[in-house]
């Protein structure tokens, strides 16, 4: 007799090969003006849009990949129906890390003609940074950083993902071994994302240090992460096997995660900004300054209501966190805020005096948001949505069956 995981498909259906091709589809034409715009960032030294757009775009979308993988740990370690709902996706996305390990290689072609510290004039002008940024931030050592942190994910993802391949194989219960490995990769993963957002984007406004600032792209990492797998959830939930799986409290879970992500970020944000400001020295003061023009001053406004504010008032309605639907579309926004957040954190240190705005800072992104979509469901097609040797789906097919008998 066969269970009810043998009388089921659990393979995706077929619409993910159209949400594949649709994002193939709009990547194209916009990965082509992107090139455009890097062909004139080369043939006018001047002109930096492009490298700055990137980096936009790069710390946008590696927190797809990234946040799916501190979520799929998170999982491993604690268990939860929240988690084996949403599995299959966060380990489609952590199979993309190698794909955005690649995508380094322009930012750092451009390290030049981004960061200060890796500018002889800059050095040659600030005598008291050279010491500093020759032990620490000089370009062969930046480097070999991004090298290691992107060694050290990839590594996770992979040995997550081959055992969970083992574990599709076999009849065989891996759930200590996933436990152990999630339980020091999330020590792992929180210390190489903290220098990471040091190397990546503080160093930007060097010699300015926070000690918040890594714990604030931690969040925001999580908060873009779990947004996608919701909207895919939702989208998912159409269509068989997952709208027969899936139930409101797992959904609900998912809001509740999203309205402490939220809280976690609006409480990192104003305890950076009391910290300095009860400090007022000049030289912690100096990135508030940067951003104190009337057009960054709006846009600080802009941000702490649409990042905080808005979210955090309508996730405390339980009923709007149980409904896919209605979670799905504030989870895209909170992915649209997300890329307004982090313009925050980065475009201020080149456009000081005012709020500034190249057409290069929407499509770079949405090209590097859109050929990384493609092979993210290029992985999710590939492999059932369900973990089916997995204790934890086991028991929500079974409760799934039970309630449907009855």
């Amino acid at each position: 007799m066969k269970t009810l995981s043998q009388s089921v498909n659990f393979m995706p259906p077929e619409v993910v090969k159209v949400w594949q091709k649709r994002a193939l589809t709009a990547a194209v034409p916009l990965t082509v003006a992107g090139v455009v715009g890097w062909v004139v960032s080369f043939l006018h030294p001047g002109d930096d849009e492009f490298y700055r757009a990137y980096l936009l775009g790069y710390m946008w979308v590696l927190g797809l990949p990234l946040g799916s993988l501190a979520f799929l740990m998170i999982y491993h370690t604690t268990g939860g129906a929240w988690g084996t709902v949403i599995r299959r996706q966060l380990e489609a996305a952590t199979r993309t890390l190698w794909v955005v390990a690649v995508g380094l290689l322009p930012l750092l072609l451009g390290v030049h003609r981004l960061y200060p510290w890796a500018q002889p004039d800059w050095l040659n002008s600030h005598p008291e940074a050279q010491h500093i940024a020759g032990a620490f931030l000089n370009v062969r050592f930046f480097l070999l950083r991004a090298v290691v942190y992107f060694a050290a994910w990839i590594t996770l993802a992979v040995w997550l993902t081959s055992i969970s391949d083992r574990q599709d194989r076999d009849n065989t219960n891996y759930d200590a071994p996933l436990r152990h490995i999630s339980g020091f990769g999330l020590v792992v993963y929180a210390f190489t994302i903290l220098f990471a957002a040091i190397d990546w984007v503080m160093s930007l406004s060097y010699p300015w240090c926070s000690t918040i600032f890594g714990l604030l792209f931690m969040v925001g990492q999580g908060l873009t992460a779990l947004s996608f797998a919701v909207i895919v959830l939702a989208a998912l939930l159409k269509y068989e096997p997952m709208k027969s799986v899936v139930k409101d409290d797992q959904v609900l879970d998912h809001g509740k995660f999203l309205l402490t992500l939220t809280m976690l970020w609006g409480w990192f944000t104003l305890s950076q900004w009391l910290i300095i400001w009860a400090g007022n020295l000049p030289d912690e003061i100096s990135w508030y300054l940067d951003r104190s023009s009337p057009g960054w001053h709006a846009y600080a406004w802009f941000i702490v209501i649409g990042q905080f504010f808005l979210p955090f008032f309508i996730l405390l309605s339980r009923t709007f966190k149980s409904r896919a639907q209605k979670l799905e579309k504030l989870a895209l926004y909170l992915i649209v805020i997300r890329y307004c957040d982090l313009f925050w954190y980065i475009m201020p240190n080149f456009h000081k005096q005012h709020l500034a705005y190249s057409w290069q800072y929407a499509v770079v992104p949405l090209a590097m948001l859109g050929c990384w979509l493609v092979l993210y469901f290029h992985n999710l097609g590939r492999r059932p949505l369900l973990a089916l040797q997995d204790d934890h789906v086991k028991l929500i097919l079974e409760s799934n069956h039970e309630l449907e008998r009855a």
